[in-house]
C-alpha cells in the first residue's frame, strides 16, 4: 500500500493524524511537522480533499544518501523519470536543506547557482534544487531524445526534496497549491491565520456545530469561515479545481470523480445553531463579507460591525467563542494590548457565562492580563511565532 505524508504546521500533527484516521488512512503516526500514513489511491484523493489542517500531501518516493552534489545527481538519475514525466509534460522543483540560509528554492527561479558548501556538501536549497533538475533533465533528454520544461506555477509533476544530515528523501507533491488556499480569501485583514490554522484551532476547541460559535475580533473572518465549512461538512478542497495528481501518469479521472461526487453529496443544507463574527474595523467587516460571499457561506454566518463592549451571546446560555487578538510587536503596543486583553476577561465573565472561551495569543504576557485562570493550554505556532491556545471554561 502507498505511503504519504501530510506536512502541516509545527503543534497541529496530532489533529491531521486524527483527520486521516477518520478518512480511513491507515498506519497512521504523527512526527514533527506532518503525519505518516498509507492508503490506496482512493484515500489519497480523499485526504487532499477533505483533510482541513494539512499543508500538503507528499508520497515519497526514494530515501537516499547525499553527502555531496555529485551524490545527490547520481542517485537521482537512478530514478527511472520516464515513468512519471515525457517531453510533452512539465516539472518543478521545490527542495529544503535542513539549517541551510536559502530555505526553499523553486527551480527555474535562480539565475546563477552559489559554490557548494565547505568540503563540497550541501548548503543551498536552490543549489541543490538545481541539481535535481539537472539530473531529471540529463536522464530524460538521453533516454528520450527531448526533455520537458520547467513550469514552476502548475507543472504536472512536483518534485519535493528535504535533504537532512546527509541524507535526501525526494516526493512528488499530490497536492498542488498549499492546501491552506482554499481559495474563498482574496481579502485579508491584518496578519490573518491560515485557513488551516484556523481550522485546527476549531477542531482543538471541541466546538460542538450545533451549538453557537462566536469570534469577537474577526479580522477577515477566517475562523468564522472555517467553523461555516465545519457546520456545512463542505470539504475544503471542492473550492479549488486543480490538484497535483492530475499529472500523475496512474490519475483516475473515474475514481476522482466518484470521491469528489460523494464529497458534495455530503454537504449539509443549513447550519444547526448561529456562527457570527465581530469586529470594531469597518474594513475588516468588509472583506469578511466578500470572503463569505465567495465561500457560498453568506446566508450560513453573519458578520457584523461591532465592539468588544457592545457584543452579546448569540441568544443562548452555551457555545463557544474563539478569538486571536493582537500579540504586539513592540513594547508600546504591548502596553496598549494589556488593556484589550483585559477587555476580553471582563467580557468572559460579564457575558458569557455557561460558554467555553478561548483566546490565542504569541504573547503570554499579554494573556496575564485578561485575569482568568486558564483550564488548559495548547502549544501551537503561528509561522514562526510560538502561541498559545487558552482555554477558559465560564462556569
Amino acid at each position: 500500500m502507498p505511503k504519504f505524508f501530510a506536512t502541516t504546521a509545527k503543534g497541529i500533527e496530532a489533529v491531521a493524524a486524527e483527520e486521516l484516521k477518520l478518512l480511513g488512512a491507515v498506519d497512521v503516526e504523527a512526527g514533527y511537522g506532518g503525519v505518516h500514513f498509507e492508503g490506496d489511491l482512493e484515500l489519497l484523493y480523499k485526504a487532499c480533499l477533505g483533510v482541513r489542517t494539512a499543508t500538503r500531501i507528499l508520497m515519497p518516493v526514494r530515501d537516499f544518501a547525499a553527502k555531496n552534489p555529485e551524490m545527490l545527481y547520481d542517485q537521482v538519475r537512478r530514478i527511472k523519470w520516464e515513468n512519471y514525466l515525457n517531453p510533452e509534460k512539465t516539472f518543478a522543483v521545490d527542495c529544503t536543506v535542513a539549517g541551510a540560509k536559502a530555505l526553499k528554492a523553486r527551480d527555474g527561479r535562480i539565475d546563477a547557482p552559489p559554490a557548494p558548501g565547505p568540503r563540497g556538501g550541501l548548503s543551498h536549497s536552490h543549489y541543490a534544487a538545481l541539481k535535481i533538475k539537472d539530473a531529471i533533465v540529463d536522464q530524460l533528454r538521453q533516454k528520450q531524445g527531448a526533455r520537458p520544461n520547467v513550469d514552476t506555477e502548475s507543472p504536472d509533476l512536483r518534485v519535493v526534496a528535504f535533504i537532512n544530515n546527509e541524507r535526501c528523501v525526494l516526493s512528488f507533491d499530490a497536492s498542488g497549491a498549499s492546501l491552506h488556499e482554499r481559495g474563498y480569501r482574496l481579502r485579508g485583514a491584518k496578519a490573518p491565520l491560515k485557513e488551516t490554522l484556523a481550522a485546527a484551532i476549531l477542531m482543538l476547541s471541541g466546538w460542538d456545530p450545533r451549538t453557537p460559535f462566536i469570534d469577537p475580533m474577526c479580522g477577515s473572518g477566517t475562523l468564522v469561515l472555517e467553523a461555516g465549512l465545519m457546520a456545512l461538512n463542505i470539504a475544503p478542497g471542492l473550492f479549488r479545481d486543480r490538484f497535483g495528481f492530475f499529472g500523475w501518469p496512474d490519475f483516475d479521472e473515474a475514481l476522482w470523480t466518484k470521491v469528489s461526487d460523494e464529497a458534495k453529496a455530503q454537504v449539509r443544507r443549513r447550519v444547526e445553531a448561529p456562527i457570527a463574527g465581530y469586529d470594531a474595523d469597518r474594513d475588516a467587516i468588509a472583506s469578511a463579507l466578500d470572503n463569505a460571499k465567495r465561500a457560498g457561506l453568506s446566508k450560513s454566518v453573519h458578520f457584523e460591525k461591532r465592539t468588544i463592549e457592545t457584543l452579546e451571546p448569540a441568544g443562548s446560555a452555551a457555545g463557544t467563542l474563539v478569538v486571536n487578538p493582537p500579540y504586539g510587536e513592540r513594547l508600546g503596543e504591548v502596553e496598549e494590548l494589556k488593556a484589550l486583553y483585559g477587555q476580553l476577561g471582563d467580557l468572559f465573565k460579564q457575558k458569557m457565562k455557561g460558554w467555553t472561551c478561548f483566546i490565542f495569543t504569541g504573547n503570554r504576557e499579554l494573556a496575564k492580563s485578561v485575569g482568568l485562570r486558564a483550564s488548559r493550554r495548547f502549544e501551537l505556532f503561528n509561522g514562526p511565532i510560538d502561541c498559545r491556545l487558552l482555554k477558559y471554561e465560564m462556569y
